[in-house]
């Protein structure tokens, strides 16, 4: 094992050897070859680029490696020159079908605009095992073949190359077979197994074998098939295939699924002996994965799109095997023709993007590489420049070419070139690709830097992340180096007081503008700015752009209801009365809302997302009216809930709802109770206090009236009392006079049978009855000596008995009116008679005012001095026998000195009449309703 090891090491040593001489060798003509076998790890050496190519570090540190395919395999160190593996190479992967691998790269020196061409073969080593496309075959013989008779087998497939391929073949298990390798034109081992002894079903029904394929690396690795062969009858005639070789040629793109062809065997047995099958004895794995051999039909079909650079033809062994295990085989070769289906390819392998105006003529710009991977006249390329440029073409190594001045350059003309390179095959149609070179003139600082526009504006949406992208400005100069090098600022200003830099910035090298907070379309709907590009020459140029940022305004309000109010934050339930004889359109209530923001996100919309009922009610879509939609009828409910969103025209939409409880009703009274009873089992606990709360404090505003008006009573009271003051002696006995004197006129007071006497407590009057009757003396006055009882004294024995035992007063026989005591005008009484009339100017005003108010208060008959109708409430003063009725009515002609009143009576003459009848009652129900 050791020894072996030694020697495959020595090998690739030798072979290294040997590789590494060959480049020595090509490097003087531009070309390097390097081998390395297959399975290094990424990294691993493959020359040294530097050293082959005479490469200066400086020329180094310009170098790269390039390769037409999309994938790099290799690299190059820019410290040692070193070129090394960029991933791991299997060569089976990347060279299929191909015997010698080699890959090709170039090496790109930028300073030098030069390119070297390298080549690195990658070697085989025994790194994959055969394989059989079936580890289990089965083989069916009739017991009747003859000795010799020769079946092949399916080939075993080794993806290696050389002695590390498939190199013998061994069979074992059975001495009625024997193995025998063919070698076919190709220089393939096709593997035929042989009846060597006749074979008797009754002895074996089966026979076991198995088939071992072998390849000839160190260690050699093995591949195994089992094979199974049974024993049938006779089975006369073996299947015959129609053709030897089948040969097909097709496009590389005929479409997936298509029939390339059909193959046919015939076998003149009939029965299963007559069953032919088809099937693939060999064919590499590409061509398995293209095509498909249908076992019943014999049919070939594409399974997947051909491509002729990847090959362009197919070789397939098919087998016809029929029911009783006899079969043929015939060779299937399927060759693609190439179609015009790819484009030339462009690579700009180094260029340059800027140049001085004084370079000289044939100075190299670019580096173009070109390639078609059609072939023939499809991949022959044309290279051409476009336009009239101060530039050429020439032709380099192989398809390489160099992109190289003209003329000499003038900035002041032409400051950027834009250089248009068309490549085209020679296909029909021919097909064409172009690459654009930009290069720039440089120069002195001679121009201030331009805008690529001469406003800017930006659309900025409201509620921005704080550092968004508003955009970009850009400005060129024309001229080249430190002289063009833009730096961006902002100019100072002011935005809502605040400086215009806490709003935006620029980024000094991108001219970028950021928004550095989150903007409120409904704070800032527009920004206006200057930004300011300044060149790095010495003086520096620079120049102003202004920049204007609209906010655009997004739908981040939701509609705000303001009618209904919300019950929460209201306390209001949103009732609304509609009249159960309401017309159909009748105006029941308007949800009012605004939007805070703009245009159509402020459009709002009013729609009845839910109703008690729905037929009854209506939203105007963009009013916000509620109306009814036709008259409510008996069967409808009294009380209704209706929710109303209101949506804005905004995307995504945002919406609100309003929920209004309309009450059909006549009246408010009716509003109130339907209230009253919808609202207790809506809400118990809070209702329930809620009315608490109203009883009492309804309540509590009786209490405080009738505490009120009970107040007003007593200073009524207290007020008359003060009118009539009750004199020394008289309060408590019989009035101080029977007489009224007007102006010096006496008047002889008549008295009813009963009487009502007050007191200064109401508490305390009394009331007595007595007979019908009435006269016209007057009681006599007590002796001085003794003093007259008060009204309420005399009563106070006879509160307990019946009226008619109140003791009535008698008239006094002994008194009449004189003559000077009849009524008369004024001055014709006598001044003698003393009694109560009024001794003073201050009494005088006292009964002249109360005589005045009885008479007023005896026309309208309701008297409030205790009196009955007609005695103009004298009564109560002068005790019951003076009154009215035996006294002319001089209210008429009376006059009360110091007042322009005049007495009337415009009801006391029809009173009078009666006032010995029904008054009687009322004035005494009137006056037990006063205490």
């Amino acid at each position: 094992m050791c020894a072996a090891r030694e020697g495959r090491w020595g090998r690739r040593q030798r072979a290294l050897l040997c590789c590494v001489l060959v480049a020595a060798w090509e490097a003087a003509w531009g070309q390097l070859r390097y081998s390395v076998p297959e399975e290094l790890p990424k990294g691993s050496f493959v020359g040294d680029v530097a050293k082959d190519l005479a490469l200066q570090p400086a020329a180094l540190r310009g170098a790269r490696v390039v390769s037409a395919d999309r994938t790099q395999y290799f690299t190059l160190h820019a410290n040692s020159g070193h070129l090394v593996t960029a991933e791991r190479l299997d060569r089976e992967q990347l060279c299929r079908l191909v015997e010698r691998c080699v890959l090709r790269c170039e090496v790109i020196v930028e300073g030098e605009m030069k390119v070297y061409e390298i080549e690195v073969e990658i070697t085989d080593i025994n790194d994959n095992t055969p394989s059989f496309r079936e580890s289990e075959m089965e083989l069916r013989m009739s017991e009747t073949t003859a000795s010799g008779s020769r079946f092949p087998l399916v080939e075993a497939r080794d993806p290696d190359v050389g002695v590390n391929s498939l190199q013998s073949y061994e069979l074992s298990g059975d001495e009625h077979f024997s193995l025998s390798v063919q070698a076919g034109a190709d220089g393939e081992k096709r593997p035929e197994l042989v009846l060597a002894k006749a074979l008797d079903r009754e002895e074996a029904a089966f026979h076991e074998l198995v088939l071992r394929a072998i390849d000839g690396g160190e260690p050699a690795r093995t591949g195994t098939a089992r094979i199974r062969v049974s024993v049938l009858d006779a089975n006369d005639n073996a299947p015959v295939f129609s053709q030897a070789v089948y040969a097909v040629r097709v496009p590389e793109d005929v479409p997936v699924g298509s029939t390339l062809l059909t193959l046919t065997a015939t076998d003149t047995d009939e029965g299963i002996n007559g069953d032919v099958k088809y099937s693939v004895k060999k064919a590499t794995e590409l061509a398995s994965e293209i095509f498909y051999l249908d076992p019943e039909t014999g049919s070939i079909r594409l399974l997947r799109s051909l491509d002729f650079e990847e090959g362009d033809s197919y070789d397939l062994q098919v087998m016809a095997r029929d029911g009783g295990g006899l079969s043929d085989t015939s060779t299937v070769s399927v060759s693609v023709s190439d179609v015009n289906d790819n484009a030339p390819e462009i690579s700009v392998r180094s260029a340059l993007s800027e140049i001085s105006e004084d370079a000289p003529p044939g100075t190299v710009v670019a580096l173009l590489h070109v390639q078609d991977r059609d072939s023939g006249a499809n991949g022959e390329v044309q290279c051409s420049l476009v336009g009239d440029v101060p530039f050429r073409l020439r032709s380099s190594v192989r398809s390489y070419y160099s992109v190289v001045t003209a003329r000499e350059l003038d900035r002041e003309e032409v400051s950027e070139y834009n250089v248009t390179v068309w490549a085209s095959d020679g296909g029909s149609p021919s097909l064409r690709s172009s690459a654009v070179l930009a290069l720039r003139v440089l120069d002195v600082n001679d121009n201030a830097p331009v805008f690529a526009e001469a406003r800017y504006s930006a659309r900025l949406p409201e509620n921005n992340a704080e550092g968004a992208l508003v955009l970009t400005v850009r400005a060129w100069d024309a001229d080249w180096g430190q002289n063009a090098r833009v730096r961006y600022r902002l100019a100072e200003g002011r935005v809502r007081g605040a400086p215009l830099s806490s709003y935006v910035s620029v980024q000094a090298e991108t001219g970028a503008l950021y928004a550095l907070r989150s903007f409120d379309y409904e704070e800032v709907r527009e920004v206006g700015l200057w930004v300011r590009a300044e060149d790095g020459g010495a003086p520096a140029l620079s120049s102003n752009v202004s920049v204007r940022l609209l906010i655009v305004d997004e739908n981040d309000n939701a509609p705000q209801v303001l009618y209904p109010p919300s019950a929460a934050g209201a306390g209001w339930t949103g009732v609304e009365l509609a009249p159960r004889s309401a017309e159909p359109g009748a105006l029941v209530a308007k949800v009012v809302a605004v939007d805070a923001d703009a245009g159509q996100n402020a459009w709002l919309s009013y729609e009845l997302a839910k109703a008690t009922e729905p037929g009854l009610f209506r939203v105007g879509l963009h009013s916000g009216e509620v109306r009814t939609a036709r008259s409510p009828l008996a069967r409808d409910a009294p009380r209704h809930s209706l929710v109303v969103v209101v949506k804005d025209q905004g995307r995504p939409a945002l919406s609100a709802t309003a929920t209004l409880t309309v009450v059909l009703a006549e009246s408010v009274a009716e509003l109130l109770s339907e209230l009253g009873s919808a609202a207790a089992p809506a809400e118990p606990g809070g209702s329930l206090t809620r009315w608490l709360v109203l009883a009492v404090a309804a309540v509590s505003c009786l209490f405080v009236a009738f505490l009120l008006l009970l107040l007003a009573l007593r200073l009524r009271r207290w007020r008359r009392s003060q009118l009539l003051p009750p004199a020394s002696g008289a309060l408590r006995g019989v009035p101080a006079s029977h007489f009224v004197g007007i102006d010096g006129v006496r008047a002889f007071l008549h008295s009813y049978s009963h009487e009502v006497s007050l007191t200064a407590d109401s508490r305390k009057s009394q009331r007595r009855w007595a007979a019908d009757s009435c006269c016209n003396t007057l009681p006599a006055r007590p002796p001085p000596d003794k003093a007259a009882p008060l009204l309420g004294e005399d009563a106070a024995g006879a509160r307990g008995a019946p009226p008619d035992a109140l003791p009535q007063a008698q008239p006094n026989t002994d008194w009449r009116f004189s003559q000077t005591q009849r009524p008369g005008t004024s001055g014709s009484q006598n001044g003698e008679e003393g009694g109560a009339w009024p001794n003073n100017q201050f009494d005088t005003e006292m009964l002249q005012a109360m005589i005045l108010a009885s008479a007023n208060e005896a026309a309208d008959g309701n008297s409030t001095l205790g009196g009955g109708t007609g005695t103009m409430g004298l009564s109560a003063r002068y005790g019951p026998q003076f009154t009215l009725q035996h006294v002319p009515d001089y209210r008429q002609n009376v006059y009360i000195p110091g007042s322009t009143a005049t007495l009337t009576n415009a009801a006391g003459k029809s009173n009078a009449k009666g006032s010995s009848g029904g008054n009687k009652k009322k004035s005494g129900k009137k006056e037990k309703e006063k205490k």
